[in-house]
C-alpha cells in the first residue's frame, strides 16, 4: 500500500504512566480511532473529547499539534485508520455537501487546523468492521487492494451526515440504546463475582428485560451474558498480570466456583490457559503506510 496514504494500526498496550498519544498523529491527516478498552483524551482546552471503551471518533491533524494522551494504568486496545488528506481529496471529492464538516472543510481545501469529532458509541457493525480488520482474509498481495477498500468503507461508516443535519429517527434509537448499554456495563463492572440478572438490569435501567437483551445485543454485538464473560476474563487478566493474584484467586475474584470452567473461558477468550498469559503482552501493527 505504499504511497496510498493509508495506514491501519492496532495498539494493544497497558501503560504504567500517562502516555503521550498525540506524537502518534502526523500531520494532513485525518485518523478514525475505534476503541475497544482504555481511556483516550484528543483535544487542548480545559476539557478535552474523551475516547471511552467501546466508541469510535475521528481527528483531524492540520498544521498545529493536537494533544492527546492515553490514561495511565489502563489497558489499551484500539484500532486506528490514518487517511491523508490526499487520499480523502481523491475519494471524497464528488460527495463534499454530505460529509460531516470536519471532514468537508479537508475536501474542500480548507482543513489547515486541528480539530476533533465526538466519538459515538460502537455499534454491532462496527465491532464486526473492526474485527475483520485485524485479521485480513485475502492473500498478502492482496492486501493491498483489500485494505485501500476498507479504508473507503470506514470513511462511507464515519464521514457522512444526514442531510441537512437532521438525526434520523433510528440514529435516535440507537443512542438510547448505546446510553442504556453503557448503564448495564457499568452495572456489570461494579457486579462482576455476582451479575445482576436481566430482570434487575431491565429494571435498574428502565426498560423491559426482553427489549433490553434485544438492543443490548444490536449494539455491542453480543448478548449480556456473553459480555459478562468477556468483563470477567478483561478483569481476570488484569489481575493475574499484576503478579498478586495466583489462578485460582483470580478466578473466585471474578465470580467462578469452578476452576475448569475459568480456565476454559480463559482460554476461549485469549487463546491460551491463564497461567501462562501473562507471559503474552503482543502489540501487532497491521498495515503501514
Amino acid at each position: 500500500m505504499q504511497g496510498a496514504g493509508v495506514s491501519f494500526e492496532w495498539h494493544d498496550f497497558k501503560a504504567g504512566a500517562e502516555f503521550d498519544w498525540g506524537k502518534s498523529f502526523h500531520p494532513g491527516s485525518i485518523e478514525v480511532c475505534l476503541n475497544l478498552a482504555g481511556e483516550g483524551r484528543v483535544g487542548s482546552g480545559k476539557e478535552p473529547v474523551l475516547f471511552a471503551p467501546l466508541t469510535a471518533g475521528f481527528y483531524r491533524r492540520g498544521d498545529q499539534t493536537l494533544p492527546a494522551t492515553r490514561s495511565a494504568r489502563q489497558r489499551h486496545q484500539f484500532l486506528t485508520v490514518e487517511m491523508s488528506f490526499d487520499f480523502l481529496q481523491r475519494h471524497l471529492g464528488g460527495v463534499g455537501a454530505s460529509l460531516h464538516p470536519l471532514v468537508r472543510e479537508v475536501v474542500d481545501g480548507h482543513a489547515s487546523k486541528s480539530d476533533v469529532a465526538p466519538p459515538t458509541r460502537l455499534t454491532s457493525r462496527q465491532q464486526q468492521l473492526l474485527a475483520s480488520l485485524r485479521d485480513a482474509p485475502v492473500l498478502a498481495l492482496a492486501q493491498s487492494v483489500w485494505y485501500q477498500a476498507k479504508a473507503l468503507e470506514v470513511a462511507a461508516e464515519f464521514f457522512f451526515v444526514a442531510p441537512g443535519g437532521q438525526e434520523l429517527f433510528c440514529q435516535r434509537q440507537q443512542q438510547i440504546s448505546a446510553v442504556r448499554a453503557e448503564k448495564v456495563i457499568a452495572l456489570l463492572r461494579e457486579k462482576l463475582a455476582e451479575p445482576p440478572t436481566l430482570e434487575e438490569l431491565g429494571r435498574l435501567v428502565g426498560c423491559s428485560p426482553f427489549h433490553l437483551s434485544r438492543t443490548f445485543s444490536a449494539a455491542n454485538g453480543m448478548t449480556i451474558p456473553q459480555y459478562t464473560r468477556q468483563l470477567r476474563m478483561e478483569r481476570a487478566a488484569e489481575l493475574l498480570r499484576s503478579g498478586k493474584f495466583n489462578v485460582t484467586q483470580a478466578a473466585l475474584e471474578v465470580g467462578y466456583s469452578s476452576l475448569s470452567h475459568f480456565s476454559q473461558a480463559f482460554h476461549d477468550t485469549y487463546g491460551c490457559c491463564p497461567g501462562l498469559y501473562p507471559l503474552r503482552t503482543p502489540t501487532q501493527v497491521i498495515a503501514h503506510n
